[in-house]
């Protein structure tokens, strides 16, 4: 069973977020090679904190993908480290979250899961039904190109606002990330074909996936 819950910052044990932290390093400075700051094998920042909530995906006990997740009124990657990346950053307004540090431990699914998994749909499909159970209005985040052809192959109908470039000088996106029913349905669709879940109970938060 993978199961995918929300929790807030506060009430995250320090051995979770010792464990969120652990693995954002192996992605996002092993693995991605991003400039990110990094104390005792952890990557951790000024944006983890009281405003912050995580969606984290476990199997057997362990963490295997974890997204976290800002209201826009608060500082934000987008509004604060992002913001020098674009020319006139657009922001639309409205009751929107930014969603940052998306990551997919790939050694743990293979392990826990196998080859043929749907963490990553699984979180995608979490993202919107947590949107959903709040009430916003949709998400906003900031992406690399593979993320946004991987958002895309999802078949999440997200929207480009605008383009620019890293640090790197490649390019990056500003997304609209829509909680639209076409988006979600097509998320679930696309689990139940790899797992023994049923439809219906695909559209809550906890989300409970039993695997095929």
């Amino acid at each position: 069973m993978l199961e995918i819950f929300d929790v807030g910052f506060s009430l995250m044990s320090n051995n979770k977020l010792d464990e969120v932290f652990t693995l954002r390093k192996e992605t996002f400075k092993d693995r991605l090679d991003w400039t990110v700051n990094c104390i005792n094998g952890m990557e951790f920042d000024e944006y983890d904190n009281e405003h912050t909530t995580y969606l984290l995906g476990v199997k057997e006990g362990k963490i295997i993908c974890s997204v976290r997740f800002i209201e826009i009124k608060h500082p934000n990657m987008i509004t604060g480290t992002f913001f020098s990346y674009f020319d006139g950053l657009n922001i639309p307004e409205g009751n929107y979250i930014e969603s940052s540090r998306f990551f997919v431990d790939r050694d743990r699914v293979r392990n826990l899961i196998g080859t043929r998994n749907p963490a990553c749909l699984t979180l995608f499909l979490a993202m919107i039904n947590y949107a959903r159970k709040c009430h916003y209005d949709g998400i906003l985040t900031i992406v690399s190109h593979p993320m946004l052809t991987l958002l895309k192959r999802s078949g999440w109908r997200i929207s480009i606002i605008q383009q620019g470039l890293s640090e790197k000088q490649e390019k990056i996106y500003l997304l609209h990330l829509p909680t639209d029913d076409e988006s979600r349905y097509a998320l679930i669709e696309r689990i139940t074909q790899i797992t023994d879940a049923e439809p219906e109970q695909l559209k809550t938060l906890p989300l409970l996936v039993p695997l095929a």
